[in-house]
């Protein structure tokens, strides 16, 4: 990429080993790219080389079973692979079994390795979707598509395995329509956490317990458009970007540092055509 231009330029391509990729993740070490394949159920991990680009990929596992949504769990979908903050495991949501994957990562050799016990199974027909760990690298939040849950997790740094804590609904009380929950994030002060609704199209602010993992319902925040994919807070922890899909529009709040509320800002931004991700660089 070229940095004063954001140019990019193609340096290789490999097989990802299977349909649909959704998601990756590169470790710490920068030399492990691991990926979540949804249409297939599958993960894999590649060695990045020294030039950047990517060798073919010398781990991969195959995710079996289904769940009880007969539409949208029919078999596994990976969603997401996210590598913990000490670089030693890697996490797989899958939304087709209702079930978080643990992986052991060498990062050298970038070679995974199904763990004991390899999984945790949460309610049937939740989708488990994204997750992301806790600045305290001891809790995670996982957010449910199908469920439009959120839910706790205890880490066990040792062991990476996890333990369900708490689990509440993303969506106001009083919604009666049809919802997808997306996104999930939490502050950089770790007191606070986000997650999208696409339907409801709003973020759900939760207060969070550091100390425990319980969290409770602050507000509920349109995103001023349709379906709110994703949504990123910016390396200074002062504001949120919400992507809206089908509408094509980001909307910028400014986040309160004291109480996690968001308070839209400015016009939205109307040329980004079915925004999925926001992603900020950064760079000397």
């Amino acid at each position: 990429m070229d940095a004063t231009t954001g140019k990019l330029i193609l340096l290789n391509k490999v097989s990802s080993r299977g349909v649909g990729p959704c998601h990756i993740s590169i470790d710490k070490t920068g030399k492990t790219l691991v990926v979540a394949n949804y249409g297939s159920g599958s993960v894999a991990s590649f060695p990045i080389l020294p030039d950047g680009r990517l060798g073919e990929a010398v781990s991969f596992f195959q995710h079996q079973g289904s769940s009880v949504d007969k539409d949208r769990q029919q078999g596994p979908h990976a969603h997401c692979a996210v590598i913990s903050p000490d670089n030693r495991f890697v996490l797989v949501a899958d939304l087709g079994t209702d079930e978080v994957f643990s992986y052991r990562l060498n990062p050298e050799k970038a070679v995974l390795q199904a763990n004991d016990p390899p999984s945790i199974h949460l309610t049937s027909g939740w989708g488990p979707r994204h997750l992301v760990f806790h600045p305290n690298g001891k809790l995670i939040f996982l957010v449910s598509e199908i469920g439009s849950r959120l839910t706790s997790l205890s880490y066990d740094t040792d062991r990476g395995t996890l333990r369900e804590l708490q689990s509440v609904s993303t969506l106001p009380q009083d919604f009666a329509g049809v919802s997808t929950a997306a996104e999930v994030q939490v502050d950089h002060s770790g007191r606070f956490v986000y997650a999208s609704n696409r339907g409801n199209n709003s973020i759900a602010v939760f207060s969070v317990d550091p100390k425990n993992g319980n969290f409770a319902l602050v507000e509920h925040v349109s995103t001023q458009g349709k379906t709110p994919r994703n949504f990123s807070i910016d390396p200074t922890g002062s504001w949120l970007f919400a992507a809206n899909q089908d509408s094509g529009s980001i909307a910028i709040y400014r986040v309160d540092s004291a109480t996690g509320r968001l308070k839209p800002f400015g016009e939205l931004v109307k040329d980004a055509p079915e925004p999925s991700q926001v992603l900020f660089v950064t760079g000397e």
